[in-house]
């Protein structure tokens, strides 16, 4: 614990109005209690964010922390470790976990949990019990007991009518329906996308129209019930376009983008030799889809950035492309990736992608976003936006270790975050 804190010469940011102000920050007992340039430091532990940026806290809002039921990939603990580290201080967890995440016991069991780490962790629960597509959750007693959205992750809704009752709670509870976009019959077991490389290599592949007509669905389903629809990990550009259309007529709808979506092509599968690290779902697509992606990003198609953080042990990715399971980690490659394929060829401005990883994720989820003014609990993200850098095994806080970016060039980093009295230092070098 670090309960009394002062932040000298940081940049401070307000991504709610966009503004920028040079100043010191002192923190005593968790709370921000003077915010100024001629501020001198006390009795209290002192961090130089010189050239730094200060903003709220990030949040991902799509992460796998594998905790109940495969705890040998992740835990609630490791997970917000590599949080920490990427510079997010919330996070909200997919509920595929062994049991799922569809009871009030579940709920309280992980928020319990993250109570004293500096992350928080919100869980997203079941859509259906069990996430078996059947029957709905109990949704409004999860909502009680703490969900902030509810998605059969990695489980597509596939049945229309319960698609539709549970928009139709959504708009009632005021929490988003979070669906992974695929008909599963379009595209049963493919491996990658569906296109030159997949020809090429003869892999089983995964079609674009597997995404796009299950987002046709359920965009009509939103337009027609009024819930709010949120579309997991965009990968195409047909259904960024569906996407922006649907807003422009009023549809209630939001939608994230990977940082693995703006990054990569699907050749990299060709180009690493079947790497199982570039094995994921929905799978990297074309050059044209990975542009279609940082446009909607841009234009505010696309609301929020987030990882979809999926660890794995190392002896489940050390197998041949195709028995592999799908997923990488990203919590600490996020900002870098940002960076690089984001803000430096100017597709975001720093304030944008900070807004796209700390506002917006919030809003979606209906929680408050942390304020920097005096009498405020300290939730606060210390980075740069410039700084290059080399990513690397030893910077991985995770327990699992499954990402193509290693020995990958970053453009800026995360510092430090400080959150319910802890401050933690990313100090890797």
């Amino acid at each position: 614990m670090t309960p009394d804190l002062f932040i000298e010469n940081g940049s401070i940011i307000n991504p709610v109005d966009k503004s920028i102000q040079q100043a010191h920050v002192r923190i005593r007992g968790g709370v921000i209690t003077d915010i100024g340039p001629d501020l001198g430091v006390m009795d209290e532990y002192v961090v130089d964010a010189d050239k730094r940026f200060i903003s709220p806290g990030w949040m991902d809002m799509h992460v796998h922390f594998r905790d109940p039921g495969q705890e040998h990939k992740e835990t609630i603990e490791t997970g917000c470790r590599a949080a920490a580290f990427g510079g997010f201080t919330a996070v909200a967890c997919m509920p595929n976990t062994d049991p799922p995440i569809d009871t009030r016991e579940a709920i309280h069991s992980i928020i319990q949990r993250s109570l004293n780490l500096p992350v928080d962790v919100h869980p997203i629960a079941c859509v259906s019990q069990g996430r078996l597509g059947k029957n709905l959750s109990q949704m409004a007693e999860l909502v009680d007991a703490g969900a902030v959205g509810f998605s059969d992750d990695g489980s597509p809704v596939q049945g229309g009518s319960l698609m539709r009752r549970a928009l139709e709670y959504s708009r009632i509870l005021g929490k988003p329906i979070i669906n992974h976009m695929e008909d599963v019959t379009l595209g049963p077991k493919g491996q990658m996308n569906e296109g030159l490389i997949s020809t090429r290599l003869g892999l089983t592949p995964t079609p674009t129209f597997s995404e796009e007509s299950m987002l046709a669905r359920d965009l009509m389903l939103a337009e027609l019930t009024s819930g709010h629809l949120h579309v997991a990990h965009v990968s195409t550009a047909r259904s960024t376009a569906m996407i922006r259309e649907a807003k422009a007529r009023g549809v209630s709808v939001t939608a994230e983008a990977c940082t693995h979506h703006f990054s990569l092509t699907d050749e990299i599968v060709q180009e690493s030799g079947f790497d199982s690290h570039t094995k994921m779902h929905p799978p990297l697509r074309t050059a044209q889809d990975v542009e279609a992606i940082r446009s909607g990003l841009r234009d505010t198609t696309l609301d929020a950035i987030c990882t979809d953080h999926a660890p794995h042990a190392s002896f489940e990715k050390e197998t041949d492309f195709v028995s592999a399971p799908f997923g990488i980690i990203g919590l600490e490659t996020a900002w870098g990736l940002i960076g690089r394929y984001l803000i430096a060829p100017k597709h975001l401005t720093m304030m944008d992608a900070v807004c796209k990883i700390c506002v917006s994720p919030r809003k979606i989820l209906g929680l408050d976003v942390p304020a920097i003014e005096v009498g405020q609990e300290a939730n606060i993200t210390i980075f740069d936006a410039s700084s290059d850098w080399t990513f690397e095994s030893g910077h991985i806080h995770s327990k699992s270790r499954n990402t193509p970016f290693i020995g990958s060039r970053m453009t800026g980093r995360a510092w430090a975050i400080y959150h319910k009295g802890h401050l933690v230092e990313n100090k890797d070098r």
